[in-house]
């Protein structure tokens, strides 16, 4: 797949095919951006009814919410923010359906479940530990440093139980790690070894305030620094206070509202 990520409009894919074979063509589409770890977006006709009421159908909640389940990295609003007369509750209700899906138990065992498997390169199988390491020693946060960003999107594929926070000198590549599952973009200058990671993984994981002093993270990279495709280090640190290693910027503009997100 070439895209850097793909949108279910379903309007447009009821142009296409009946009613009926829309939501099983939405889940496949889903699952194959979940295995090739490209974000997916849900979109169009999510909150319907909400262009002109200030609530919800309940039949409306749960199409939301079912996207969820099935793992998606953002729901989108359209007519509801764009042209409705209820835009920011619009914005509020979709965000209160996350919310309350992903404090739901059975969310993290239907992740769980749909887990796909690693693909046959070092980079995946780098990003695969990650999970399994991070749920074994109780790491509150992963950090991922990337040039590209496609190290954020291999530890984003197999949906950790942590929060990510995706470390990269380029403001751009932030700002499109923004948009995966899970990820908390920041943009850090660059390091130069293993020590100095560490302690820019520690400024980030105390600067998103996802961890505290003495807390253990995940830190997962490639060496040499700042080469393309080179992941293949995973390293547990703990984090340490530390003079800040000068943040260039907070990259969430265009946020996502909870891990998955309502775009406006």
């Amino acid at each position: 797949m070439r895209a850097d990520a793909v949108m279910v409009a379903r309007s447009d894919l009821g142009v296409e095919l009946p009613p009926e074979r829309v939501p099983a063509v939405q889940k496949r589409i889903s699952r194959l951006c979940r295995q090739l770890g490209r974000p997916v977006i849900v979109a169009t006709q999510m909150l319907e009814s909400m262009i002109s009421a200030p609530v919800t159908t309940r039949a409306e909640a749960s199409d939301v919410a079912s996207a969820i389940y099935d793992g998606v990295d953002a729901v989108m609003l359209s007519a509801e923010s764009a042209s409705g007369r209820y835009p920011v509750e619009a914005d509020k209700m979709m965000d209160r359906i996350i919310r309350k899906v992903e404090a739901d138990p059975l969310y993290r065992n239907v992740l769980d479940a749909q887990q796909v498997d690693a693909l046959s390169n070092r980079q995946d199988a780098v990003c695969g530990a990650l999970r399994d390491i991070a749920r074994t020693v109780g790491a509150k946060i992963a950090i991922a440093y990337t040039s590209s960003g496609a190290t954020t999107l291999r530890a984003a594929r197999v949906r950790p139980q942590t929060p990510i926070v995706g470390v990269t000198p380029s403001l751009g590549v932030a700002r499109r790690m923004s948009l995966t599952w899970g990820v908390h973009a920041s943009v850090f200058p660059h390091v130069k070894d293993v020590d100095e990671m560490v302690s820019v993984a520690s400024d980030a994981a105390l600067t998103e305030g996802f961890a505290s002093e003495g807390e253990e993270i995940v830190i997962v990279a490639g060496m040499p620094f700042g080469i393309l495709g080179s992941t293949n280090m995973l390293h547990v640190a703990r984090v340490t206070a530390s003079q800040k290693s000068g943040v260039a910027a907070d990259a969430h503009a265009g946020n996502l509202a909870g891990r998955q997100g309502v775009l406006i």
